[in-house]
C-alpha cells in the first residue's frame, strides 16, 4: 500500500482483489476479519466507518496481517483463534484448525453421553482441545481424558480448557493414542486421515501451514484408525461407543477394518453439512 490516503473501504477493496487474484476463495471475508482485528473492532464496525481515512499506525497494524494472508497462511493462525460449536478457541500452528465438519462428530458424541451420568469419555488426538472442551462444557457430569502425541498441542488445549472453565474436569495425557486406566464409555477421535499421495493435492493453507502429523496417515489414510481400533479394545467394555471422523469415501473401509479387528459393531455413518460421510459410529461387542 502506498503513502496515499487510504480509507477502510480502500484497504478492503485492495485486499479483496489481491486475495482473489491469488486464488483465495474467501477473499472478502478474510480481508474483513484481518482489517477488523488490526483495528481492534468487530466486522460490523468496518461498515459503520467505511470512508474513514486510516492513520499511519493503523495501516502499519493492518499491513503485516495482509502480507501473511497473501502467503496463504490461514486466517485462524494469523488471528490466533477459531470459533467452534459456539465457542472461541485459541489455535497455533501446533494444532489443526477446528472445522465445521468436526461439529458433526461432537453432535453425535453428545448423543451418547447422558447429561447427568459420570461417563468416562476419551478424546484421542485432542489438538486444540476443541472436542474435549466442548464435551466437558456440554456435559458437566462427564469425566474427560484428552490425549495427544504433541506436547505443544496439549499446551494449547490446556489453555483452552482454562479459558472455558473446564480445566478441572479434563485430564490431559501426553501419549500416542491412549493409555489404559479404567474403561471408557465413549471414545471420540478426529485422527489423521489423509493418504500420503493426496497430501500434495491439498490447498497451501493446509499442506504448508497445518501440522503434517495431524493430517497424514499412510498410503490409504487409515494407519491411525487401524491402530486405534486395536488399541481401544482393551480400553473399553461391551457396550462402549467409539466415534471417529473420517475422510470422504473412507466409511466402507473403516467398517471393513472394524470387522477384521473384531470386537466392534458398526452402528452408523453420519454425514456432515455437505452430505459427505464424515463420522463412523462403532459399538464394543
Amino acid at each position: 500500500m502506498s503513502t496515499r490516503t487510504w480509507t477502510i473501504r480502500d484497504v478492503l477493496e485492495w485486499a479483496t482483489q489481491d486475495f482473489s487474484a491469488r486464488g483465495i476463495e474467501s477473499a472478502r471475508l478474510d480481508a474483513e476479519l484481518l482489517v477488523a482485528n488490526a483495528l481492534g473492532i468487530e466486522r460490523i464496525g468496518l461498515y459503520l466507518d467505511l470512508n474513514r481515512p486510516l492513520q499511519e499506525e493503523e495501516r502499519s497494524a493492518i499491513r503485516p496481517l495482509l502480507m501473511r494472508r497473501r502467503e496463504r497462511e490461514p486466517v485462524a493462525y494469523i488471528l490466533g483463534r477459531r470459533d467452534f460449536y459456539g465457542r472461541r478457541f485459541e489455535v497455533t500452528p501446533d494444532v489443526l484448525i477446528p472445522r465445521p465438519d468436526t461439529e458433526t462428530l461432537v453432535e453425535h458424541a453428545l448423543a451418547q453421553i447422558p447429561s447427568d451420568a459420570p461417563f468416562r469419555v476419551l478424546d484421542v488426538g485432542t489438538g486444540s482441545g476443541a472436542i474435549a472442551v466442548t464435551l466437558a462444557a456440554e456435559r458437566p457430569a462427564a469425566m474427560i481424558t484428552a490425549t495427544d502425541i504433541s506436547e505443544a498441542a496439549l499446551e494449547v488445549a490446556k489453555r483452552n480448557a482454562v479459558a472455558h472453565g473446564v480445566a478441572e474436569r479434563i485430564v490431559f495425557e501426553h501419549v500416542d493414542l491412549l493409555s489404559i486406566a479404567e474403561p471408557y464409555d465413549v471414545i471420540v477421535s478426529n485422527p489423521p486421515y489423509i493418504a500420503s499421495a493426496e497430501l500434495a493435492e491439498l490447498e497451501d493453507e493446509v499442506r504448508v501451514h497445518e501440522p503434517k502429523t495431524a493430517l497424514e496417515a499412510g498410503e490409504d489414510g487409515l494407519d491411525v484408525v487401524r491402530r486405534l481400533l486395536d488399541t481401544a479394545k482393551p480400553a473399553t467394555d461391551v457396550g462402549a461407543h467409539m466415534l471417529v471422523e473420517i475422510g470422504a469415501g473412507q466409511a466402507p473401509l473403516v467398517a471393513d477394518l472394524a470387522a477384521q479387528t473384531g470386537g466392534w459393531h458398526r452402528v452408523g455413518v453420519y454425514p456432515d453439512l455437505n452430505r459427505i460421510e464424515r463420522v463412523v459410529h462403532l459399538r464394543r461387542i
